[in-house]
């Protein structure tokens, strides 16, 4: 049996667009913190109304001071009154709040949903105990990833996903393709258009979100999943985020959004979080970006995300390109991601590397001045005999060779809780 159910449409959200290519906007992330403070180097302006997409929130971001900005199709906020170097600081020593409710939540239930989640995904979601999380990807026939998604087993038969918002169209549709090739298993799908997302980040997050719960989070780790009443609203909250801080991300009704955003942000602790500040932290934290650091020419070998295969898969690889990604782990690839400090200004996108004879080795995927090292970072794919930490390369940015010397990721140690 198979059906599939849509969630309530949000009022504040035009139909869908066409979507653009695998994250375009969120491609333009990379172009750095630098750029993010000259919206026309790394995204669009915002069109007029009615053209993008809204969360629920938009008129919330612009009476706050947003600068609203095209992401993915969506209006967006880069930023805030304070700089986007400020905001990642402020993340780092109490609390950002995001809104991330252009991202995709849905549901598989019935009793078959997690065998047939497991042949689309690399992870061992029968495995996880119930009310767990884990980040997993989506694969294709190759073995390139479609997605990354964190996934949460809410129970046996109740699987929770959160999917990026620029592959939300390409993911529905292969999640409707399998559903339609395998009618004969019980599972259904429900997307909810009708729940926002906000996620509280920061060494502070837990103390703010205890102020407004009953639940005890001492014993809340990181990857834990429950349902709780926020100031009286029942939420889906799951400890984790995207900027390798402590941190929550709650699924919440739609229409009581904006009351806990500014329940949130009545705090002298919490501010709101933009795109830039978003982008900065979680290439601190070493996470990668849709469209810029994976894609579906890209493995979870290459990508450094073997960790994501559940070792209790790696013998049969019984899912979607397994037998590509099998192959990898026992012949090694060619490719690999590594991060970089490099000297001079961030290298952007598709900044060249190259070896000291100006051979090229690989390409820049993410890069950006590090708020937090106050420094340049970036991520990219080189030959695999050069990704050992402390190999020296160049990058040609603007024209010119700057230094650059492998390192280990992440940049700025992460501070998952986890008891």
């Amino acid at each position: 049996m198979r059906r599939q159910v849509m969630g309530l449409a949000l009022r504040a959200l035009v139909p869908e667009a066409t979507a653009s290519k695998a994250l375009t906007a969120s491609g333009n992330l990379a172009s750095g913190v630098g750029a993010l403070q000259q919206p026309s180097r790394g995204f669009a302006e915002a069109a007029p109304a009615g053209e993008l997409k809204k969360t629920p929130l938009h008129d919330f971001h612009v009476r706050n001071g947003g600068k609203m900005v095209d992401f993915a199709g969506w209006s967006m906020p880069v930023q805030y009154e304070a700089s986007v170097m400020d905001s990642s600081k402020h993340c780092r020593s109490a609390a950002l709040l995001f809104d991330v409710s252009h991202m995709c939540g849905l549901s598989l239930k019935g009793k078959d949903a997690i065998p047939f989640l497991q042949k689309l995904v690399v992870g061992d979601i029968a495995g996880l105990g119930n009310g767990r999380s884990t980040l997993s990807v989506l694969t294709n026939e190759n073995g390139g990833i479609i997605d990354d998604s964190v996934i949460t087993k809410v129970a046996d038969d109740d699987l929770y996903i959160v999917v990026n918002a620029g592959r939300r169209t390409e993911d529905l549709a292969h999640f409707n393709k399998h559903l339609s090739e395998n009618s004969q298993m019980n599972v259904d799908m429900t997307v909810h258009d009708d729940r926002g997302l906000l996620a509280l980040q920061g060494p502070l997050a837990a103390k703010e979100l205890s102020a407004l719960v009953d639940t005890d989070l001492s014993k809340f780790y990181f990857g834990s999943f429950t349902k709780m009443n926020i100031a009286g609203v029942p939420c889906w909250v799951t400890r984790t985020g995207y900027t390798g801080e402590d941190g929550f991300e709650l699924s919440i009704p739609a229409g009581e959004l904006e009351n806990l955003a500014s329940k949130f942000t009545s705090s002298k602790d919490v501010l709101l979080g933009g795109l830039g500040a978003r982008d900065a932290l979680r290439l601190e934290a070493g996470l990668c970006l849709y469209g810029n650091d994976i894609t579906e020419e890209t493995s979870p070998i290459e990508a450094g995300l073997t960790w994501t295969i559940a070792k209790s898969r790696r013998d049969k690889c019984d899912f979607l390109g397994g037998e590509v990604i099998k192959r990898q782990l026992a012949e090694g690839v060619g490719r690999k991601r590594v991060g970089l400090f490099v000297t001079g200004p961030p290298a952007r996108q598709h900044a060249e590397i190259t070896d000291d004879e100006g051979h090229k080795v690989g390409e820049v995927t993410s890069g950006a001045f590090s708020p937090s090292l106050g420094k340049p970072i970036g991520m990219g794919y080189v030959n695999t005999p050069l990704a050992k930490k402390g190999t020296k390369l160049i990058v040609k940015v603007r024209g010119k060779s700057n230094p650059a010397e492998v390192t280990k990721m992440p940049f700025v140690p992460a501070k998952y809780y986890k008891g």
